[in-house]
């Protein structure tokens, strides 16, 4: 079972997430979290595998919530999602220890995103490896 905390500052946009994740029944979201100082707050209490996180958020946005979750622990996981995926985003996203960029306009991707971070590799638009 694939452990997934979800971090989306937009209530409605985290309830659908969470539906679309959990369609696959080895999926589960283990906690939530509405803003980035949450994010980071709350990580360790839910132990997840994965973290999809927005990058637009109050208080503290995504990419300072990826680095500073991946200053704690260099092997985290996580996906971002976003409504623009610009190749300056990418690149900060990289640098930061995200492992991948999804559009929130394409979340029928996010199955296959999952999957390529989930083995070990990386997701973004111009190219996605395992």
């Amino acid at each position: 079972m694939l452990r997934i905390f979800l971090v989306d500052d937009n209530a409605m946009a985290r309830a659908a997430i969470k539906d679309a994740l959990q369609q696959h029944p080895d999926r589960i979201v283990v906690g939530e979290a509405d803003n980035g100082r949450q994010a980071v707050e709350k990580f360790h209490d839910y132990n997840p595998q994965l973290t999809v996180m927005d990058f637009v958020m109050p208080e503290m946005n995504g990419l300072e919530a990826a680095r500073r979750l991946t200053e704690r622990d260099p092997q985290v996981r996580i996906l971002m999602i976003t409504t623009d995926p610009s190749n300056q985003l990418e690149e900060e996203a990289r640098n930061a220890g995200i492992c991948g960029v999804c559009a929130k306009e394409q979340m029928n991707r996010l199955k296959d995103a999952i999957d390529v971070v989930m083995a070990g590799g990386t997701y973004f638009r111009k190219e996605a490896t395992a």
